[in-house]
């Protein structure tokens, strides 16, 4: 009765478990869902610009929409230029729509591919045609990840070995029981009595296969992945696909971007050459001198170029600081006009018109706008990539503010001028500008002919903490590409700063990337450190290659629009929350809410710490299972009993299991992680040094186990009518606490250490501090139920040590080097781990 009691309240025990467990997955999950559609827009509101949660946004609003940005609502254009929607995600129509005030509908879920412009809210929520849409539909749920299907083969074939132990064990009691009865011919009597007996085999047969089976290992693998998201969330990691977790710990190369990732994504104006001179630009101080020494002709033309040619806006805020709302590379432009004492609400621009605007976009390089001018003229402002906008300069402004013709020695002076700004890490722009006579042709913004004002040279310093996680990159055997849409020397300078570019690695420009032939890339990939003015398919090729040619399990990290096939290409996307566009978001598998590439290394990390936990749970588990299986089955061969009964070992199989997955699946990652090579592809899950520290401590167990079964009454002295209930007991609290410290071994599957760190992890501790509680009350006080009975103080420390000595059992196990089999010769480490190349590998 106890035995059928029992199993019903395991099951209720673990089905309990594993649904709060889910629960509380499903509302973490809804969070995580929440956060990752917490769009923030920027909205004009009762008169001033607000930055606002897509969650706030109201009709009447008017949302402000720029290349890359995802409509938040149903709207009504307003005003902008050349506004191009992608619609495909609604119509499934590949064709961008442009809009204008003959086709002014924007809808919801759509993104803005080109141009910038402002809407009014008409519609918001569940009123929007996607919210429509929405209401239809249901996200679908997680793939399984690949960790998961090693784990599940591994289940499989325990369960068939069970399977097989169970039908084994069953025959041989049956057969037994009838040989007995056979011998005392009795063979054609049969009573309740014995078709209790045979009820009771089948019982032991069906507890033996439960206990074969690892019950705790989709509880196991489960916490770890939801404890690293979790963890990761707090880290500034959103992760949207549980996948990206372990897949990250595999990862053996990354392809970051420059811009906002290894540097802080604040631009300033550090150095400005114009009328021949260059001008370091440290304070107000520098701007005085600099606005001192041009004339105010100059100066003027200097700001119009700045505050006309411009995306971005000076707002002022409730604290009377002027804001700038826009990209990095203008709030840098902007400021350093400010600083001149510019103002875009002067009378002078009020009376200026914009009549057309080319936006920056990744192909052209360049900004362009017409400007009607109080007078009646039209002139067209550009600034962008330096070597583009030189190349369309045949003029440039002189000391006094007038246009001379530009020379081939001027030209030789201005590209010296650009070159040594960008050996010096310093983005650079050009600024420039044409009077067009007539104002019949506005259709177009002329390419050719301009006038240069300035070289501006802009520095976005490298974020700190960036060149020492380049290192513990470099040292856990993952390559740190950077690819960027940069000038070529302005990337080589950070690169060699991060300690990305090393002294035999390779800076190449995205062009010349483009023109190789499949056999010159296959050389050069392997060096290739940094690539410069690189387009978004540059980067796409380069991920397709070292994916497909390689085998590299890759990471890229994306901020724009266009890196969105890269993202998806990649094994990991990782797109940056902070620059990152939404439809970079929706393709990358991890969101960097932070934008900072140590944020990069820290999912690594997690990842890593997600194969190792569940590597030392299986090996846990394991050894329970094996002990267990293998005592039951002799002993009931042997005996025609087993030792331990189903209540006990649904104790040890189910409830210490899923504690066990709790304490070794929640382990945080230690820094000795980031000291290896990744995870190779097509690694064993159990790995040799796992199978070595399995099978010896279960032949110490079983060795144990068996003299106590056989001799035990001997060796402990034990007589009297409840010598086998005391001597039952013992074995189980001697099996119990070798699983106890067995689990203190598993924290490390190859380090002497184990104590390293235990007594600092609390989750491990109260587990710990947990399952010795439940054993003693078991044994002292639910003997009924559990078939044990109390225990002198002696047989309790008689368990305890002999459980102790798997400690070390296990110190002399990591002792024993581990034999490498031919094809896995070239791996150093036990653990499946490939070698870090050293000396001439290196190369």
């Amino acid at each position: 009765m106890y035995d059928g009691l029992g199993i019903i309240f395991c099951i209720f025990l673990v089905v309990t478990v594993t649904a709060i467990s889910d629960c509380k997955q499903s509302l973490q999950f809804k969070d995580l869902d929440k956060e990752k559609k917490n769009i923030i827009v920027q909205v004009t509101r009762d008169g001033s610009r607000h930055k606002v949660s897509i969650h706030d946004l109201v009709v009447g609003d008017t949302v402000h929409l720029s290349i890359g940005d995802q409509v938040p609502a149903d709207g009504i254009f307003i005003s902008g230029h050349s506004l191009s929607i992608d619609e495909s995600s609604l119509s499934g129509e590949s064709e961008p729509v442009n809009v204008d005030e003959k086709k002014p509908f924007l809808l919801s879920g759509t993104k803005v591919q080109d141009g910038s412009g402002k809407m009014l809210v008409t519609s918001v929520g569940m009123r929007t045609e996607w919210g429509r849409l929405m209401v239809t539909l249901s996200e679908g749920g997680e793939d399984e990840t690949p960790l998961q299907v090693k784990l599940n083969g591994v289940a499989t074939i325990i369960g068939k070995i069970g399977l097989a132990f169970s039908v084994l064990t069953f025959l041989v009691l049956t057969t037994r029981f009838l040989v007995v009865k056979a011998l005392h011919n009795e063979i054609t009597k049969w009573s309740i009595s014995d078709a209790l007996n045979l009820l009771n085999f089948f019982a032991i047969a069906v507890t033996i296969l439960v206990v074969a089976v690892p019950e705790g290992l989709p509880l196991a693998v489960t916490l770890s992945l939801a404890f690293a998201m979790k963890k990761l969330m707090n880290d500034k990691a959103l992760v949207r696909h549980l996948s990206a977790c372990e897949t990250m710990g595999s990862a053996s190369c990354i392809c970051t971007d420059k811009t906002g990732t290894l540097t802080t994504n604040h631009m300033v104006v550090t150095k400005v050459w114009i009328c021949g001179e260059a001008t370091v630009i440290k304070s107000n101080d520098s701007g005085n001198i600099l606005k001192s020494s041009i004339s105010e002709k100059v100066l003027s033309m200097l700001l119009q170029s700045i505050f006309q040619n411009t995306n971005s806006e000076v707002v002022k805020g409730k604290d009377g600081k002027a804001n700038i709302l826009g990209t990095p590379t203008e709030a840098a432009l902007l400021e350093f006009g400010l600083v001149f004492g510019g103002d875009r609400n002067s009378q002078y621009w009020k009376e200026s018109k914009i009549v057309k605007v080319e936006p920056f976009n990744s192909v052209k390089k360049k900004m362009s706008v017409l400007v009607a001018l109080p007078d009646g003229a039209l002139r067209a402002f550009c600034k962008g990539a330096s070597e583009i906008i030189l190349n369309m300069c045949d003029k440039i402004v002189n000391k006094e503010g007038e246009s001379v013709p530009l020379s081939g020695e001027h030209r030789k002076s201005v590209t010296d001028v650009i070159n040594g700004f960008a050996c010096e890490a310093l983005r650079t722009l050009c600024l420039a500008f044409k009077d067009i006579e007539g104002s019949s042709n506005v259709d177009s913004i002329p390419d050719d002919n301009y006038t240069l004002i300035a070289v501006v040279g802009i520095k976005d310093p490298v974020r700190p903490g960036v060149k020492e996680a380049v290192q513990t990159c470099l040292a856990a055997g993952i390559i740190v590409r950077m690819v960027t849409g940069d000038n070529i020397n302005t990337a080589k300078a950070i690169a060699k700063e991060c300690g990305i570019l090393t002294d035999d690695g390779v800076a190449i420009e995205g062009p010349d990337f483009r023109d190789k032939s499949p056999q010159e890339m296959k050389e050069i990939i392997p060096k290739l450190q940094v690539m410069a003015r690189s387009l978004p398919l540059d980067k796409h090729k380069l991920v397709t290659q070292l994916r497909s040619d390689f085998k590299e399990v890759v990471a890229v990290t994306g901020d724009g629009t266009n890196d969105a096939p890269a993202l998806h290409e990649a094994d990991i996307g990782l797109a940056m929350g902070i620059a990152g566009t939404e439809v970079a978001k929706e393709n990358a598998d991890v969101i960097i809410m932070d934008d900072n590439f140590t944020t990069i290394l820290n999912v690594a990390k997690w990842g890593r710490a997600v194969y190792i936990n569940i590597q030392k749970f299986v090996q846990f588990q394991l050894t329970v299972n094996v002990v267990a299986l293998m005592i039951n089955f002799v002993s009931a061969c042997f005996l025609g009993s087993t030792p331990l009964t189903t209540v006990q070992l649904l104790w040890v199989n189910m409830i210490m299991d899923t504690l066990g997955a709790l304490a070794l699946a929640t382990e945080p990652p230690s820094d000795r992680l980031m000291k290896r090579p990744p995870i190779g592809r097509n690694v064993n899950f159990i790995t040799k040094v796992m199978w070595r520290n399995i099978i010896g401590q279960s032949i110490y167990q079983m060795a144990v186990l068996a003299v106590l079964e056989f001799d035990g009454k001997r060796l402990l002295k034990l007589n009297g009518s409840d010598a086998n209930s005391i001597l039952d007991t013992f074995i189980f609290n001697t099996f119990v606490f070798c699983q106890v410290f067995n689990e203190i071994n598993s924290r490390d599957m190859e380090k002497i250490n184990v104590f390293r760190g235990m007594f600092s992890s609390w989750v491990f501790m109260i587990v710990m501090v947990s399952t010795i509680s439940f054993q003693v009350i078991i044994v002292e006080f639910l003997g009924t139920f559990a078939g044990t009975v109390p225990l002198s103080w002696k047989l309790w420390l008689g368990s305890v040590l002999i459980g102790a000595v798997s400690l070390l059992v296990s110190l002399v196990l990591k002792c024993i080097p581990v034999e490498l089999s031919k094809h896995t010769a070239t791996v150093k480490h036990c653990d499946g781990y490939e070698p870090l190349p050293n000396g001439p590998d290196l190369a």
